[in-house]
């Protein structure tokens, strides 16, 4: 099917198939692509709301999954060696809380669809993170190195 436009003074003629439509002014045209806008962002801009999944995992249980993959993660990356010992953080986390991977992905995709919860669930696992850390550099390093000082003395 063939389209154009024809723009004569103040009309356009527009073709359509072998039918041809005279559009009067522009004014009429901007009317005719806001009313266009209109609908388009109004099918388009419709509240999808998620449907929690079947097997749905509670909020906390989700916070530990995803801090066992971000420890996993940053363990596996420290050396080639950890990547070959370490499993996957996707497998370890399937095996330790016996979840097969299309539930963890729904329950994902379900979390990940409220932005503000989804965000306060990372913040709490970045504090665990963070305590984790504090707590871990305590014992390997009890005498830190003052940053300023340098480390050649």
């Amino acid at each position: 099917m063939e389209k154009w436009f024809l723009k004569t003074g103040k009309s356009m003629i527009l073709k359509q198939g072998n039918d041809f439509c005279l559009i009067e002014c522009k004014a009429t045209m901007k009317k005719i692509i806001a009313i266009g806008l209109l609908v388009f962002l109004g099918i388009s801009c419709k509240d999808d709301a998620i449907t929690p999944p079947k097997n749905k995992i509670d909020k906390e249980t989700m916070i530990n999954i995803l801090y066992d993959m971000a420890v996993l993660e940053a363990a596996r990356s420290q050396s080639y060696v950890t990547q070959v010992n370490y499993p996957s953080s996707v497998q370890f986390v399937k095996e330790k809380y016996k979840i097969d991977s299309l539930t963890l992905a729904e329950n994902t995709k379900f979390y990940a669809s409220d932005l503000k919860g989804f965000k306060k669930m990372y913040e709490e696992v970045r504090n665990r993170l963070e305590e984790s850390r504090k707590a871990a550099g305590d014992v390997v390093n009890p005498n830190p190195v003052n940053a300023s000082e340098g480390v050649v003395k």
